[in-house]
């Protein structure tokens, strides 16, 4: 049953939302819009594994394997090298994706639109305080981009003027009878924005909070206190949905230690055959920090609404 009439007011809308949100995602992080791949090839390693069992879309062309992009989350750091981009200046992309795999629901589709971003910086850098202070530019795009479409829409903005920044060791132990999804929504609940730290170690009680591939973000390297991970998701409370929404996963990307770790972590030590792992490991790639951000998602939270589908493209049905 369809519960939502589109219409070309509710189609300007979601363009506005994202001309707005990117605008001040760039100004922010100091990125400029390039164009990205929608396949690459499977040889290549640049494909996102994301948990590992997510199936790619696949094809040939030549004879040679080409995949979907699950993410470009390896391809632009890469690229970032082949453009010889200085420290302090990144690159975003209009990412799209087909997750033929991905379990449906109001937040998920098997179309996967992003902004996809990366960022130079030095190898100094790679530590927590760079983490937050990426999460919080994020946060604070999408906090002013509410604001903004609010107006238009006449409903109230309901993101707080600042973000809570944990872990996910802390998250487990204010919570521990709770599963980690659980965990999410009463946190985002609490607090209206979270920078959720530390995605794919393991906690105290031996599991991961949520699982992440071995060859982009780095959660391994632990902070101060022996905490391990360098990455984060950036939670919102959906009041409409009355649930948390992840808007956005990002992180510090691995060097070379911290690749080899995590690859023999998880039992995936061939990919060091790889093209891309191979360039990381010889030193040949820059040090950086990237992320996804949900475009659908954004839109969708910005102007209130409930279900994924009022927001993306749809298909003819008769």
């Amino acid at each position: 049953m369809k519960t939502f009439k589109r219409s070309l007011a509710s189609e300007q809308l979601i363009t506005k939302s994202k001309e707005v949100f990117e605008t001040q995602l760039k100004e922010r992080l100091n990125l400029t819009k390039i164009n990205a791949p929608l396949f690459v090839s499977k040889e290549s390693g640049f494909n996102d594994n994301l948990n590992g069992i997510e199936r790619p879309v696949s094809f040939q062309l030549g004879g040679v394997d080409h995949e979907i992009v699950h993410s470009l989350a390896k391809w632009k750091r890469w690229y970032l090298g082949e453009l010889e981009v200085e420290k302090g200046k990144g690159i975003v992309t209009d990412m799209k994706a087909i997750r033929a795999d991905e379990e449906l629901s109001s937040i998920h589709s098997h179309l996967v639109d992003q902004w996809d971003w990366e960022k130079v910086i030095a190898k100094e850098e790679r530590t927590i305080d760079t983490l937050v202070a990426h999460g919080t530019a994020v946060f604070e795009a999408l906090r002013d981009t509410e604001k903004e479409m609010s107006s238009q829409i006449s409903r109230v903005v309901t993101l707080p003027e600042s973000l809570k920044v944990l872990h996910t060791e802390e998250l487990y132990q204010k919570y521990p009878s709770l599963t980690p999804k659980e965990r999410e929504h009463a946190i985002a609940k609490e607090f209206g924005a979270v920078l959720l730290l530390g995605i794919g170690g393991k906690l105290s009680n031996g599991e991961e909070h949520d699982l992440r591939a071995p060859d982009y973000d780095d959660w391994t390297t632990k902070d101060v206190q022996g905490r391990p991970g360098i990455n984060a998701d950036l939670l919102v409370w959906d009041s409409i949905r009355e649930k948390s929404l992840e808007i956005s996963s990002m992180g510090v990307r691995v060097d070379r230690e911290a690749l080899e770790l995590q690859l023999k972590l998880t039992g995936q030590e061939k990919r060091k055959e790889l093209p891309f792992h191979s360039a990381l490991l010889e030193g040949k790639l820059p040090y950086t920090i990237g992320g996804g951000i949900g475009q659908s998602r954004v839109v969708m939270f910005v102007n209130k609404r409930a279900e994924i589908s009022t927001v993306q493209p749809i298909f003819a049905t008769y």
